[in-house]
């Protein structure tokens, strides 16, 4: 068995300096991934070692403030550091970006509630389901919570998990002035939490995204927050990354797709130079059909991680600025993170088709790098049914997506 691990990057001062360390920390624990990924496909969630090497790598701790430890990584570094370990094993890139996903939440809790958070363990690993929201009822010194949270990923591995919940008032959820009913986004320990067995999908099966489950749980009152637009930020926050807010959990979730089809390219570049398809005389790389699938791949794959660098890198420079997000950088941000993720899925189909039956046999690896681009595309944040949310602003309609108000 390897026990390949890597020692934490130093911090720099420097962003480009700390994606490198984080770059080559991705590398060293290689092995352990690949070691490991046949088996969290049974199991449904990371191995333990490679939550551990994960941990000592500093991959949960991306976009985590410098305040508590964490690397506070400008966000296109963070986008290509989820992208390499996703490139070797897709449920550990995404478990990855879970975890970072989860910054912009916490930065909605109170300064004394967050610091605790840090306290036990000092490295902790977040993980975050807002859908569907619980019901919280006010008492004394906090909430008393109730819920069923689906798509939880991470959940067997992480120490808090964040949840949202509509507050209650007696059986009705209490609504404010606009008219919609009020939410709050609480931590809750997820030794606190039950677990359901639900995560029986056809990819990204490592990733463990069950549904978490709590009744009547007291959380006080530091470890909640109204999960509204507007909201101010915590203390440790105040750096520019955190004001681009919640569209850091979406265009997050575009790079384990890119990792994925990179990793399928690679894979059908090395097998075209071996492989001799049946009844025939020439290898695959010497087929048109195959060299021109390999190419459309390649630039189906550069367009989409291009144009989500380029909008992510815009978004920085907008709050490194001092600027809010405006819509527009919003509605680009939106789009980025769908045309990415749907042109690494079709990516992979021009790979699968050119690979002949090689694609569906498990030991190769392309049947599973085919399901699990596919699964990402399902995902609300960045699904095909987002580019209909952008459409109704390009035409003057009202948004139908809440994020567009954060």
């Amino acid at each position: 068995m390897n026990t390949t691990t890597a020692t934490l990057p130093q911090r720099q001062p420097s962003d480009a300096d700390a994606m490198q360390g984080l770059l080559q920390a991705v590398q060293q624990i290689a092995p352990v991934l690949r070691e490991h990924a046949p088996r969290a496909e049974e199991t449904r969630h990371l191995a333990p070692a490679v939550v551990q090497a994960m941990t000592r790598a500093g991959l949960f701790r991306l976009w985590l403030p410098r305040a508590f430890g964490g690397f506070e990584l400008e966000p296109v570094g963070a986008l290509r550091v989820v992208e390499a370990v996703a490139a070797i094993d897709s449920a550990a890139g995404w478990c990855a970006a879970v975890a970072a996903s989860a910054t912009p939440f916490l930065a909605m809790l109170p300064d004394a509630g967050v610091q605790t958070l840090f306290r036990d363990p000092p490295d902790p690993v977040f993980s975050g389901g807002l859908f569907p929201p619980g019901q919280a009822m006010a008492v004394e010194g906090g909430w008393r919570l109730n819920g069923r949270w689906a798509f939880h990923s991470g959940c067997q591995h992480s120490h808090w998990h964040l949840v949202s919940a509509l507050v209650m008032d007696g059986a009705q959820p209490r609504v404010g002035s606009d008219g919609r009913p009020l939410q709050i986004i609480a931590a809750i320990p997820a030794r606190q939490a039950g677990i359901l067995d639900t995560w029986h999908t056809l990819g990204m099966r490592g990733t463990g995204s069950h549904d978490v489950v709590v009744s009547d749980l007291f959380v006080p009152e530091q470890h909640a927050a109204w999960l509204q637009p507007g909201q101010p930020r915590g203390a440790a926050f105040q750096g520019p990354l955190f004001g681009i807010g919640i569209w850091l959990a979406v265009v997050c979730l575009a790079p384990t797709a890119l990792g994925v089809a990179h990793a399928a390219l690679d894979t059908l570049l090395a097998l075209a130079r071996e492989k001799t398809p049946s009844y025939t005389q020439t290898t695959l790389q010497q087929r048109a059909v195959v060299q021109t699938q390999a190419a459309r791949a390649e630039a189906l794959l550069g367009a989409g991680r291009a144009y989500l660098h380029e909008t992510v890198h815009a978004a920085w420079q907008q709050v490194a600025g001092g600027q809010a997000l405006d819509l527009q950088h919003k509605v680009r941000l939106q789009l980025a993170t769908t045309f990415a993720i749907r042109a690494a899925a079709d990516a992979v189909d021009l790979i699968h088709e050119a690979a002949g039956t090689t694609a569906i046999r498990e030991e190769h690896g392309l049947e599973r790098h085919f399901r699990d681009v596919h699964v990402v595309t399902q995902h609300a944040f960045g699904s095909t049914a987002r580019y209909e949310s952008v459409g109704r602003l390009l035409f003057g309609l009202e948004p139908d997506w809440a994020f567009f108000a954060y």
